[in-house]
C-alpha cells in the first residue's frame, strides 16, 4: 500500500512496484482517512507512507495503522531527512529520502519479504511459540492453534493472571504471598508458591514456553513479549491517541470495540481491584472523547452507540447519560432521547430518592 499526497510520487512508485516480482499493489492513497479506512477492510503486509500527507500527519497514520494491524511493516518515504529521528520512534521497518531509486526500493522489498519469510525446518516452532490472552471481560489463554491452556490448579491460574498484570515487571516473593496466599501459613503459601510456578512452567512446556516464567532472586515476572495479551495492547493503544482526530479516529473506534468487559471480569481475584478500576478509567476517557468527537462530526449513530455503551456500564454515572442524551437531542431521535431522560430520572428517584441536576432538566428542556 502506498500513501502519498503527491499524485506525481503515488505514479513513480507504482511503476517501480510493478516492475518487482512478488510484490502486488494493493491500494494507493492520498488520504490517512482513506488509508485507514482500508487496512481495515483488507490485508496489507507492508505499506509506504509519506511523512507528511497534506493536512494528515504521516507518524500519527503509521501509530493508527499499528494499532489495527501490528504485524504491518511501515517504510517512511519523505523529501525531507531532518525527520528521520522522530520516524524511527515507531519502529519502521525503512526510511527513505526522495526521489527513489529502483535499486533502493528493491532492498527494501527484500528486507520486508526476509521478515514475513519462516523457514520450512522453524515452521512448526513458530507457529507454537505464542500465547493468545483474553482478560477483558473474561480471562482465556490459548496458543496460536486455538487450543486452550489447561491449568493444573485455580492458584496456578491465578498466579499466571497475576503476574500477566505486572506486564513484564518484576514481583517479589513476599508481595506474591501477601496478594494471594494470603489465606495460608507463611511455610504452607511458599510451598503452594514453588508448586504454581511449577504447574505454570509444566502447562506451558508443550508451547516451547516454559522459560516465559523468570525467577531470578526472589522475584518473579513474566516474559510478556510471547504473548498476545488484550489488556495491554489495549492500554499501550489508548496512550497513544492523545487527541481525537481524523487521523487516528478510526484506531480509536477499533480500541474502544476492544474493551469487552472489565479485567477478568469472569474471576473473583481480590489483588485486581485497583488494575481493573484504573483500566474501566481509562476506557471511559476514551470513549468520552471519541463519542463526543464523533457528535462534532456529525456521526450521531456512532457516538451514540458508544454513549449507550458508556451508560449500561454505570446507569448512574452522569456524565456519560448527560453526553447521550446531548447526542439523541442533536441528532433528532426525539423518542429515544425521551425514554433515556425518564429512565435516568426515574433510576435516580427509586433508587436514590433524588432529582436530576439542573444541568439534566437544562437539556431537557433544551430538546423539548
Amino acid at each position: 500500500m502506498i500513501v502519498d499526497d503527491e499524485p506525481a510520487m503515488l505514479l513513480a512508485m507504482k511503476r517501480l512496484l510493478s516492475k518487482m516480482e512478488g510484490v502486488e499493489l494493493v491500494g494507493s492513497f492520498q488520504s490517512a482517512k482513506e488509508a485507514l479506512y482500508f487496512v481495515q477492510q483488507e490485508k496489507v503486509e507492508l505499506a509506504f507512507l509519506d511523512i507528511k500527507i497534506a493536512e494528515d500527519n504521516g507518524l500519527e497514520l503509521a501509530r493508527s495503522l499499528r494499532l489495527i494491524n501490528r504485524t504491518l511493516d511501515i517504510v517512511f518515504t519523505t523529501s525531507h531527512s531532518e525527520f528521520a529521528i522522530q520516524a524511527f520512534d515507531v519502529y519502521p521497518l525503512d526510511y527513505m529520502v526522495k526521489p527513489i531509486s529502483r535499486l533502493r526500493l528493491a532492498q527494501t522489498i527484500a528486507q520486508a519479504v526476509s521478515r514475513h519469510s519462516v523457514p520450512l525446518d522453524h515452521a512448526d516452532e513458530s507457529n507454537s511459540n505464542r500465547l493468545m490472552v483474553r482478560g477483558l471481560g473474561c480471562f482465556e489463554v490459548s496458543d496460536n492453534q486455538g487450543n486452550t491452556v489447561k491449568w493444573m490448579s485455580k492458584k496456578s491460574m491465578e498466579l499466571f493472571a497475576y503476574l500477566l498484570v505486572n506486564q513484564g515487571r518484576g514481583t517479589t516473593k513476599t508481595r506474591i504471598l501477601e496478594d494471594i496466599f494470603l489465606e495460608m501459613p507463611l511455610k504452607n503459601a511458599e510451598t503452594y508458591l514453588h508448586t504454581a510456578i511449577y504447574q505454570i512452567r509444566k502447562v506451558l512446556s508443550p508451547n516451547g514456553l516454559k522459560e516465559m516464567v523468570i525467577s531470578v532472586q526472589d522475584q518473579y515476572r513474566l516474559n510478556v513479549d510471547l504473548a498476545d495479551v488484550d489488556f495491554i495492547q489495549f492500554e499501550q493503544g489508548v496512550k497513544a491517541i492523545t487527541e481525537i482526530n481524523p487521523t487516528n479516529a478510526a484506531a480509536a473506534i477499533v480500541l474502544e470495540e476492544q474493551y469487552t468487559g472489565e479485567l477478568f471480569e469472569d474471576k473473583s481475584f481480590d489483588w485486581v481491584a485497583i488494575e481493573r478500576e484504573r483500566l474501566a478509567i481509562m476506557y471511559d476517557s476514551l470513549a468520552k472523547r471519541l463519542a463526543s468527537w464523533l457528535a462534532a462530526e456529525k456521526r450521531y449513530r456512532e457516538a451514540a452507540q458508544i454513549a449507550r455503551r458508556m451508560v449500561s456500564r454505570n446507569e448512574f454515572e452522569e456524565d456519560s447519560n448527560i453526553l447521550l442524551l446531548r447526542i439523541l437531542g442533536a441528532m433528532g431521535d426525539r423518542q429515544s432521547f425521551c425514554s433515556c431522560y425518564e429512565h435516568y430520572t426515574q433510576l435516580l428517584q427509586q433508587e436514590l430518592g433524588i432529582q436530576p441536576s439542573d444541568e439534566i432538566r437544562e437539556i431537557y428542556e433544551q430538546y423539548q
